[in-house]
């Protein structure tokens, strides 16, 4: 019985070091992007541009929203999802995504609010200020850092770990928004 669970105990620890380091290492290669591609002109001005257009939007014209793009995913007519995937930010994230080798299956910015400004591909919802993607980067400061559990995405048919970060404005230092990247999770053990 003792060696049972010494042996169930030593594969929990193995499995926790597992997650820690592809943590880590999903954590360092996301900073890396984020550092050398995301505060291209294409995403920070698309980001503060919706961050005015935005600001003062109240929780139920954002739950709008939100139904809105669930209800168009999948469909012909997506006018919500159009005006966030068929702009330059959006195709510089795509461009990104496509050179990362895979490495990269989706990359997608928030505005203050949590709601969509770019996106390497079409998400779920619209709004993602309820998920801890926002409320645990962009809620908790500039040096905030978000690593989820490995799970497996629909949107991309493969399994992810996201990370998550604080956009900060280069001039004042300010938090504008998040970016998360789902990272494949393989490419990381």
């Amino acid at each position: 019985m003792k060696r049972t669970l010494f042996v169930g105990l030593a594969v929990l620890c193995a499995q926790a070091a597992a997650a820690s380091e592809t943590g880590d290492a999903a954590t360092a290669y996301a900073m890396e992007q984020a550092n050398t591609w995301l505060m291209s002109p294409d995403v920070m001005s698309a980001l503060l541009a919706q961050n005015a257009k935005q600001e003062g939007m109240d929780q139920s014209t954002i739950n709008e929203l939100d139904t809105q793009w669930r209800g168009e995913v999948g469909m012909a007519a997506t006018p919500l999802i159009s005006s966030v995937m068929n702009t330059d930010a959006s195709a510089h994230l795509m461009e990104h995504v496509s050179a990362a080798s895979g490495m990269i299956r989706e990359v997608f910015v928030m505005d203050a609010l949590g709601l969509n400004v770019a996106s390497s591909a079409v998400t779920s919802d619209y709004w993602q200020g309820d998920e801890d993607k926002y409320i645990k980067t962009y809620m908790s400061g500039p040096d905030a850092v978000h690593v989820s559990e490995v799970e497996f995405d629909e949107s991309t048919q493969s399994y992810l770990v996201q990370v998550s970060l604080p956009i900060t404005d280069p001039n004042s230092g300010d938090v504008i928004g998040a970016v998360t990247f789902g990272l494949d999770a393989q490419q990381f053990f």
